[in-house]
């Protein structure tokens, strides 16, 4: 992997390290990705873990994807399941990030926000690869972000 810095922040009901590589993150998207969550946690009653977030550029996400799903192409999140402690890692790819923004008309951070509970979701052990279990993925991802926007 390539040379990271690290950022720890301890938000009470769970700890975030955050780990960047080429490019800083910014005070934004670390809100955007707190916010997401904490919502994400709280709708499932999680308190007291700790999750990792890595910002990988596109050859980064493409060799954890081929060596760990045996798909050799370029995604736009990854997630690592742990253990309840440290409930996992989330790995995002910045470039698809931005690209998948402007081809779904959403901000940059409303789609890093997106990419984020998705993420954790998975780390909860949430799929989609059979209907039923994407159909009930999808409807928690939509309640977490309209409790994430307000409405």
């Amino acid at each position: 992997m390539q040379a990271t810095n690290e950022k720890s922040f301890d938000f009470g009901d769970f700890s975030l390290i955050l780990n960047f590589t080429r490019f800083e993150i910014t005070k934004e998207e670390i809100a955007a990705i707190k916010l997401a969550i904490e919502k994400t946690l709280a709708a499932h009653h999680i308190k007291n873990t700790e999750l990792s977030f890595t910002m990988v550029d596109p050859s980064e996400i493409k060799r954890l994807n081929r060596d760990f799903r045996n798909i050799d192409r370029v995604t736009d999140v990854l997630s690592f399941p742990i253990d309840d402690q440290m409930l996992g890692d989330i790995v995002v790819c910045k470039k698809r990030l931005t690209k998948q923004a402007k081809a779904y008309g959403n901000s940059y951070l409303r789609e890093l926000s997106y990419l984020t509970v998705h993420s954790v979701l998975h780390l909860m052990g949430y799929d989609h690869m059979e209907k039923r279990d994407k159909q009930l993925m999808r409807k928690m991802e939509k309640e977490i972000i309209k409790n994430l926007e307000g409405k």
